[in-house]
C-alpha cells in the first residue's frame, strides 16, 4: 500500500482567510462528531483524534471549545453528509465529503467547480468502488510484529501493516476504528499518531501530467474553497 494514504492534497493556510476557512471546516466537523458521539474525547475515539488533529494544525482552543458547547446545547445547526464522486482529467476520480445544512445548495456549488474545469460530476457509487475505506494510524515505532501481535489479540481486521524510517503504519476496515485504536494502545505505551484518520484509499492511482495536472489542481482549489467541502479524496499521481 506505500504511502497512498498520503495522496491527498494538503491546503496550506497561507493567509489570515485560507486559515480561518479552515478552523471553520475543523469547527463544523468537531461539532457534529460530538453531538453524535458525545462531546467528552475519552469516550469518543473519533472526537479525540479530530481534536489531535485540530491542535496539530493549530486550531485555536476558543473556536474548538466554542464547537464543543454548542454540541451540548439543544436545537443549533443540522449538518448531515453530503458526499458527491466526480471525474476530473486524463481518467482521474474524486471523492468530495462535505457537511451541509442545505444538500441542494451544497450539490450545486459542487457541480459548478466541475463545471467550471470541464469535467465531470458523477452518480453515486461511480467512483467509491475503485477506493478502499480504511482506518489509518501511523506513529513512531520500530517493533512491527509486537503491534501486529497486539491487532491480532484485539481481533483486529488488519488490512496492511508497514514499518519505514522508524514509523509504523496500521490500515484496517473504517468499521474497525475504534478496535485497531484500543489495540495500538495496549501494544505503544503513549503512542502518539502522525496519522488518525478514516480516508479514502485509491486502489490504482492515475499518473497525469501536463495540461491535466493544472487543470486538476485548479478544480481541486475551486471544491477546497467551498466552506461546506470537508475532504476531497482522489487518484491522481503526478
Amino acid at each position: 500500500m506505500g504511502r497512498a494514504f498520503q495522496n491527498r492534497k494538503d491546503s496550506m493556510a497561507k493567509t489570515a482567510a485560507a486559515k480561518t476557512k479552515i478552523y471553520g471546516k475543523y469547527g463544523r466537523e468537531i461539532y457534529v462528531i460530538a453531538k453524535s458521539g458525545g462531546s467528552d474525547p475519552d469516550g469518543n475515539l473519533a472526537l479525540r483524534g479530530l481534536l489531535e488533529r485540530a491542535r496539530k494544525d493549530q486550531v485555536p482552543a476558543h473556536v474548538i471549545e466554542k464547537a464543543l458547547e454548542k454540541s451540548q446545547g439543544v436545537g443549533g445547526e443540522d449538518y448531515s453528509l453530503a458526499r458527491y464522486e466526480g471525474f476530473g482529467p486524463g481518467g482521474t476520480m474524486l471523492i468530495v465529503d462535505c457537511l451541509s445544512d442545505n444538500p441542494n445548495r451544497t450539490f450545486g456549488d459542487v457541480r459548478q467547480c466541475f463545471t467550471k474545469t470541464k469535467t465531470k460530476i458523477g452518480m453515486p457509487g461511480n467512483c467509491v468502488h475503485s477506493f478502499d475505506h480504511l482506518a489509518i494510524f501511523s506513529f513512531t515505532g520500530e517493533d512491527e510484529e509486537a503491534v501486529l501481535d497486539a491487532l491480532v489479540m484485539g481481533d483486529v481486521d488488519v488490512t496492511d501493516i508497514e514499518s519505514e524510517d522508524g514509523m509504523i503504519t496500521v490500515f484496517a476496515p473504517d468499521s474497525e476504528y475504534s478496535k485497531a485504536k484500543h489495540a495500538i494502545a495496549e501494544a505503544v505505551d503513549g503512542v502518539e499518531y502522525e496519522v488518525d484518520e478514516i480516508q479514502f484509499i485509491p486502489q490504482n492511482p492515475v499518473q497525469i501530467s501536463g495540461e491535466d495536472v493544472t487543470v486538476f489542481e485548479h478544480l481541486v482549489d475551486l471544491l477546497d474553497d467551498l466552506d461546506d467541502v470537508q475532504r476531497i479524496y482522489h487518484n491522481a499521481e503526478f
